[in-house]
């Protein structure tokens, strides 16, 4: 139960209306004991000639008689005579056993006594408070308990309404700080461990699992405060009238509590195997649906039907068992429950019928019992009763809403292993003041010379290396593995500087770690070994969102938000005015096909991202996302893979411009979109076969040459 006693502490800024609720389902329980007492007058008016008045006279007469009754009274004072006497008697070994007997009787008779004073003062005070206010009518004093019965059902309703209103509210609350909270942790993770978990797994875990959470706190919070405050008011009532019956009752209870642990372990296991099964039917539909073109590109229809039908089987089979659990639970309880009641039941007949106070030698009464005394009796035991069975099916809920807590908190708990170092230097920052001090030095160099300072002069006026006037990315010996246990690194030993300004393309054949390698600078990943810079800082002490600040992404499948073309573009840089948006979107060539749609920027994406926009125009958008960021670093993976020709001449253009001043890595594996690189990458197997110009390549690199297509080759030779 550790993690589910987890989740109460998002309960806890809600304790005050948890309080309020306690104190609703205090009253139902005693409104509920209350209305169960209205049996015994009813009885009483029913199987007697009396009215209540008489009754409750005869009831005093009778309990005052036997208080005074002169035998009793006699037999009192010569027990106290005897022990007086053996006081005085010096010799105790010799009276030591009528001592005893003296003093056990002395006892039982003043035992006697206080309870028949009890009674007295109970039927008094309930004749001066109650009885004497109802009409001495039999009939009319039935009509009149029946509408006090009622009035107290009516006002038991409202208290019921305010306690589940109270016990929906915090649960609700809950729920959104709990998903609020899974969320911001999830968001937190690194890239590596969201794509092991997969978007299926996470959104059965925010979506039903969460719900089965939330059914586990509103039954925790609800019935597992309101049914036991119910089954006490009724177990202290029943032992108001004997509490000798209701032990007897009582005698099972640890055969069920015995029951209900055992149950609570099998229904724990069967629910996490259902929310696993669920799982893997979400991640069955997500797979088909997202990839439909392919499903029926292929018509592999009836196969993923077939996956489908097998998932869904899985999870009937194990929401079969927990149901069969939950299902047989009820019974055995009842059986339970039942029994004790007839034991209490028989007992108190037997009592009724023969007269007597005892069974089996033991006190089960201090006068003979009554019929009506009996059903009253049965009627809170009954009550008693039913709230506990009620628990069980409690229990189960809770047990189910424990697994979910596990599965929630198994993601909650897992630390990322890409840190943000919130007091690690702050890259954006440090670039921005480097490059203020640079700008005021060039520009005071420049009116004492009257010229632009030379790059030794600039670095003497800075009092900074000239190695270090420049900013400049560091890749150092750098290897990487998704997998430890692969022969073959995905990454090995990489080494690569790139100078500030420097356009960098990055070529290679289909898993050589082109996007890998990129993705250490985002820190998506951090290298096994090695080290990654930026001006000597290592990204893995940096601070993590000042670093992703500097950078702008424009991959091959931009995603996209269910949002407007303007929220979409705005997506790149917090707080971005309309006028900052358009510029953007004029800069790479978007802005004439937003504005000709009917909403213009307003026009909503759709569902999934961009669904009514052709691929040129999706890239463009995202084109024009980067440019609003106004990115020191941007990083293009085969940004023009998937769009026509006039496209991508419009987006060349675009990148010729927009790339001056910026360092741009450059992933491509069309030939005329290197023209903008300063320097060719060529990569095979995770590591760098060689580095050059276009025109050295393909003079000296063999699978450059392979690369490029042969008409190409022999141009640049």
């Amino acid at each position: 139960m550790r993690n589910f006693l987890r989740i109460l502490k998002y309960s806890w800024p809600y304790r005050f209306r948890l309080v309020a609720s306690i104190c609703c389902a205090l009253m139902v329980a005693a409104l509920w004991s209350l209305n169960l007492s209205a049996i015994y007058p009813v009885l009483k008016i029913l199987s007697s000639g009396e009215n209540l008045q008489q009754w409750i006279d005869h009831e005093i007469e009778s309990y005052q008689g036997q208080l005074d009754d002169k035998a009793r009274l006699k037999r009192l004072d010569e027990l106290h005579s005897i022990l007086k006497e053996i006081e005085q008697n010096p010799n105790k070994l010799q009276t030591e056993t009528i001592e005893r007997k003296s003093t056990e009787e002395l006892a039982k008779l003043e035992g006697e006594r206080s309870n028949l004073a009890t009674w007295v003062y109970r039927c008094q005070w309930l004749k001066a408070k109650v009885i004497r206010h109802l009409p001495e009518d039999r009939f009319q004093t039935f009509v009149w308990l029946l509408v006090v019965v009622i009035v107290g059902l009516m006002f038991k309703g409202v208290f019921e309404f305010l306690h589940e209103t109270l016990v929906g509210s915090v649960t609700n609350h809950t729920l959104f700080d709990l998903r609020n909270g899974f969320f911001r942790r999830a968001l937190h993770q690194d890239v590596r461990q969201l794509a092991q978990t997969g978007t299926a797994e996470l959104m059965a875990r925010f979506t039903n699992d969460t719900e089965q959470v939330g059914t586990g706190l509103k039954v925790l919070f609800g019935k597992l405060v309101g049914e036991p405050l119910k089954a006490i008011g009724c177990f202290v009532a029943a032992c108001c009238i004997n509490w000798q019956l209701t032990l007897v009752f009582v005698l099972v209870v640890p055969l069920t509590i015995v029951a209900v642990v055992r149950v609570s372990k099998l229904m724990r296991k069967a629910a996490r195997k259902v929310l696993e099964r669920m799982s893997a039917m979400y991640k069955v539909v997500r797979e088909t649906f997202d990839g439909a073109r392919a499903v029926k590109g292929f018509t592999r229809e009836p196969y993923q039907r077939r996956r489908f039908k097998s998932a869904s089987r899985e999870f009937m089979r194990k929401a079969m068992r927990m149901i069969y659990i939950d299902a047989a639970t009820g019974p055995i309880i009842e059986v339970l429950v039942v029994t004790a009641i007839s034991l209490a039941l028989a007992a108190g007949t037997y009592l009724v019928v023969s007269g007597n106070t005892h069974i089996l030698g033991f006190r089960m009464t201090n006068q003979p019992l009554e019929f009506a005394t009996l059903l009253q009796l049965y009627a809170f035991l009954a009550a008693t009763a039913d709230p506990v069975r009620r628990l069980t099916s409690v229990y189960t809920k809770i047990q189910v809403g424990e697994a979910a807590a596990n599965r929630i908190f198994e993601l909650y708990d897992r630390m990322p292993a890409v840190t943000a170092n919130p007091d690690g230097p702050r890259l954006f920052e440090m670039r921005n003041e480097k490059a203020i001090a640079r700008e005021a030095a060039r520009q005071e160099l420049q009116e004492s010379l009257g010229r632009q300072p030379r790059s030794e002069e600039l670095a003497a006026k800075l009092g900074t290396p000239l190695t270090q006037l420049d900013t400049y990315i560091e890749f150092r010996n750098v290897c990487f593995s998704y997998d430890p246990t692969q022969e073959r690194p995905t990454l090995g030993n990489v080494s690569l500087t790139v100078k500030a300004g420097e356009t960098i393309a990055i070529v290679g054949g289909n898993g050589c770690g082109k996007t890998t390698l990129l993705g250490m600078l985002l820190r998506f990943y951090d290298p096994d070994s090695g080290a990654v810079l930026i001006d000597g800082v290592n990204l893995r002490v940096a601070h993590l969102r000042s670093l992703r600040k500097m950078i702008g992404l424009v991959t091959q499948d931009t995603q996209f938000f269910d949002g407007t073309v303007f929220e979409n573009i705005a997506f790149g840089k917090r707080g971005a005015t309309r006028e900052e948006v358009m510029e953007a979107a004029k800069k790479a060539h978007a802005h004439d096909f937003i504005a000709a749609k009917p909403e213009g920027y307003d026009t909503p994406m759709g569902e999934g991202g961009g669904i009514q926009l052709s691929g040129g125009e999706k890239q463009k958008i995202a084109l024009a996302r980067a440019i609003l960021r106004d990115p020191s670093i941007l990083i293009l993976d085969e940004f023009t893979s998937q769009i026509d020709t006039a496209s991508e001449t419009d987006i060349h253009t675009v990148l010729k411009e927009f790339v001056k001043g910026r360092t741009v890595f450059l992933i491509t594996h069309k030939l005329h979109t290197l023209e903008i690189a300063n320097r060719i990458v060529v990569m095979d197997a995770g590591l760098v076969v060689d580095i050059g110009t276009h025109a050295e390549l393909i003079a000296r690199c063999s699978l450059y040459q392979r690369l490029c297509d042969p008409t190409s080759a022999r141009k640049a030779a």
